[in-house]
């Protein structure tokens, strides 16, 4: 397979939580930072991959604060933690965004509505979403990227999918090769 697209140190790279960054807990949340699992390789590919953007966001759907479940409070200290650890491995997280409304709940900004995106370009306005990367696990992830016109990557996991990415990997720095 050739490359994806040609990245450059304009691009920006957005990436779903769980399922990319962490293993996910099928039927259930992360709810504290000890149930937090980095996917195979992440933090070891991540200096590299993430190097080659001009901005890495996280964009979570987190609706296990709606539940209450976890607070937000706790949630972003969560992100706190996985946002130093990249730091610790050489990689940076220029923001996460966490949707943390209960599905079809307002203020719609779980994916794929467009919300966070748009959040992330108001606070980096040089982000261009047709030169931009979005990787996920879900239909939800993609529709979020293909929406606004981004490439889209799937990371195999049990869920099923229906939307076609314009890339499928096994695992986030597998993405290296084909930029």
């Amino acid at each position: 397979m050739g490359k994806l697209a040609r990245v450059d140190s304009s691009w920006t790279l957005f990436l779903d939580r769980d399922g990319v960054i962490n293993e996910r807990v099928f039927g259930g949340y992360i709810l504290n930072y000890e149930d937090f699992l980095f996917k195979k390789g992440v933090l070891e590919t991540s200096k590299e991959l993430f190097g080659k953007f001009a901005r890495v966001i996280v964009v979570t759907n987190q609706q296990c604060v709606s539940k209450g479940l976890i607070s937000i409070d706790a949630l972003s200290l969560l992100h706190q933690k996985m946002v130093q650890d990249f730091q610790d491995a050489g990689a940076r997280i220029d923001h996460v965004y966490a949707a943390i409304e209960g599905k079809d709940k307002a203020p719609f900004m779980r994916k794929p509505n467009s919300k966070m995106a748009e959040l992330a370009q108001k606070e980096f306005p040089e982000i261009d979403f047709n030169k931009s990367i979005m990787v996920g696990d879900t239909d939800g992830d993609l529709n979020f990227g293909k929406n606004l016109g981004m490439k889209t990557v799937l990371i195999r996991s049990e869920e099923i999918i229906s939307v076609g990415p314009d890339l499928e990997l096994d695992q986030l720095g597998d993405l290296i090769e084909f930029i």
